[in-house]
């Protein structure tokens, strides 16, 4: 006999609301369905009331994990528009806060899907290893959240040679922890039943619905914006787009941790190679010509685009944003069939979802 079993809109395992409607035979789940738009906030209209710096501290406020992400993709398309070029060091610096967000995204993802699971003691082991990253962002940015270092023209701030060596100290301690960290997860029997076979998303259902970022590359497909499509100064680092075969709840487990190690390669080389020289062009607000621009950049969660129309004012005509979540969120009823209820609150936290962004 069938039953319909309703997770949400607000649930404990669930950070955010998001209704999933279960139809459930026993334990199984043979079909669900997923309802967003709980959280509509009107962010797209603020934006065309506001100036374009007061825009950037706007759209930084969509996501307090992948903030900087917000404001770099709409200072990117902005400068597009305009067709200003900015210094190359605030490049290097965009790219150093960009990889230390996303080690503190996925690290804040693992300890949520650890904490789902009742595993507590590798919860606060996780959550004890990202409060590190948060500190050097504080190190660099003066802020923990929002951390208001991109803007039209740059950076705001620079990085000094006492701090830099501050960040790659802390790093070679942090990739130690790193490491521990994943051995833990990897060879954890709790860890490997919760979550090995566990909401499986194949390859082909992947490309199919079109996942995107780590989810996407927790189901073997190798699309990064970083290397599909290089933006800053990514065409000119090394590093290795992580993949997993296995396409499940694990499998995304892995990636993240995979990929903190390739955002570690990419600060050390970033700290390398930066050239000294101005961080901006200067804190005069904005009239941008006539145009528009779609910015793409990988997020912690996958790509994020910013589509902004100029209109020769200093107020953008429109800003339209597109999130992960969007493109992965669909994926949500293919991988929760088959599963019992009792994963579904982990499977959908799988997709490490912002339904703020979203429903900005």
């Amino acid at each position: 006999m069938s039953y319909i079993v309703p997770i949400g809109p607000y649930h404990p395992s669930l950070e955010e609301p998001v209704h999933a409607r279960l139809i459930t035979e026993g334990e199984y789940i043979k079909d669900a369905k997923i309802f967003i738009g709980y959280n509509h906030r009107g962010i797209e209209k603020l934006a065309m009331e506001r100036n374009y710096i007061q825009t950037t501290t706007l759209v930084e406020r969509v996501c307090g994990i992948c903030s900087h992400s917000h404001a770099l993709a709409f200072v990117m398309a902005c400068e597009e528009i305009a067709g200003v070029k900015p210094p190359k060091r605030s490049e290097y610096i965009n790219v150093i806060i960009s990889e230390l967000e996303r080690i503190h995204s996925h690290i804040l993802w693992v300890g949520v899907a650890l904490h789902n699971i009742g595993h507590d003691s590798l919860f606060m082991k996780s959550w004890d290893d990202r409060e590190k990253i948060m500190d050097m962002l504080e190190l660099l940015t003066g802020n923990r959240v929002n951390y208001g270092m991109a803007m039209f023209g740059g950076v705001r701030k620079d990085i000094t040679a006492d701090k830099a060596e501050q960040v790659l100290k802390g790093l070679e301690e942090y990739e130690e922890d790193l490491k521990t960290l994943t051995d833990f997860i990897m060879n954890d029997k709790t860890v490997a039943l919760r979550t090995k076979g566990v909401g499986v998303l194949t390859t082909e259902d992947a490309l199919r619905i079109g996942a995107i970022g780590p989810h996407a590359r927790a189901s073997n497909v190798a699309v990064d914006v970083r290397k599909d499509a290089p933006y800053l100064v990514y065409g000119d680092l090394e590093f290795n787009v992580c993949t997993y075969p296995t396409c499940d709840v694990f499998s995304r487990v892995v990636v993240r941790l995979l990929e903190c190690f390739e955002s570690i390669k990419i600060i050390r080389q970033a700290f390398r190679d930066m050239p000294k020289g101005q961080i901006n062009l200067g804190f005069k607000i904005p009239v941008i010509k006539p145009g528009e621009s779609m910015k793409r950049h990988e997020a912690p969660r996958g790509q994020l685009s910013y589509f902004v129309v100029a209109n020769g004012t200093d107020k953008p005509l429109r800003v339209s944003i597109h999130v992960p979540t969007f493109k992965n969120a669909p994926t949500v009823p293919t991988m929760l069939k088959g599963n019992t209820v009792a994963d579904a609150g982990l499977i959908v936290a799988s997709i490490d979802p912002c339904f703020s962004c979203m429903d900005r």
